[in-house]
């Protein structure tokens, strides 16, 4: 019996390693956005189910993690596979932040964040483009819809994907890997 079971995970477990991969493929994210490079992408699974996929890019001479210790530019790419409510999302990201123990004086610009937002459909894409000296932006389907020369703001709202107590730990470890 326990040779069955253990026979069925690798099964399992094949079968979803290969739906990662089309998963990604299915994403089509550029090996270069703007002057960054495509570092590692993954997609976040909830319940059995595919709910985005995230590509992190970063300088070509640094790696993903580098850039992130080091706080230098980043962009943050999600591609969504399935319709979500604003208000779920924004709910998600204010647990993560409190968990993360986010700065309280970060509020008022984390709700003009939140209220750029807009219910995702699947294929949508939002990206959080971080640049040292600019600021942030959040791209919806490629348009600017937020901007922020606060660079908390920006550490903090990266960090609810690459920071620990994040979303998902096994996202974060693919995406800084």
């Amino acid at each position: 019996m326990r040779h069955i079971v253990i026979c069925l995970m690798m099964m399992l477990s094949i079968t979803a390693h290969a739906n990662e991969a089309d998963r990604l493929k299915q994403a089509d994210f550029p090996a270069q956005s703007q002057e960054l490079v495509l570092k590692n992408q993954a997609v976040l699974t909830y319940l059995w189910a595919d709910v985005y996929a995230a590509a992190l890019y970063a300088p070509a001479t640094l790696s993903a993690r580098q850039a992130w210790d080091q706080q230098k530019a980043l962009r943050l790419v999600l591609y969504y596979y399935r319709d979500i409510d604003r208000s779920d999302v924004i709910k998600a990201a204010t647990a993560t932040l409190e968990r993360q123990q986010a700065s309280a004086r970060l509020k008022p610009e984390l709700d003009q964040l939140h209220a750029s937002f807009r219910n995702i459909r699947k294929g949508d894409r939002y990206a959080l483009d971080f640049h040292p000296g600019r600021g942030l932006n959040l791209e919806i389907n490629g348009q600017v819809v937020f901007s922020s020369r606060n660079e908390a703001l920006a550490r903090a709202y990266l960090g609810i994907w690459l920071a620990p107590k994040g979303l998902s730990e096994e996202l974060r470890g693919k995406l800084l890997k």
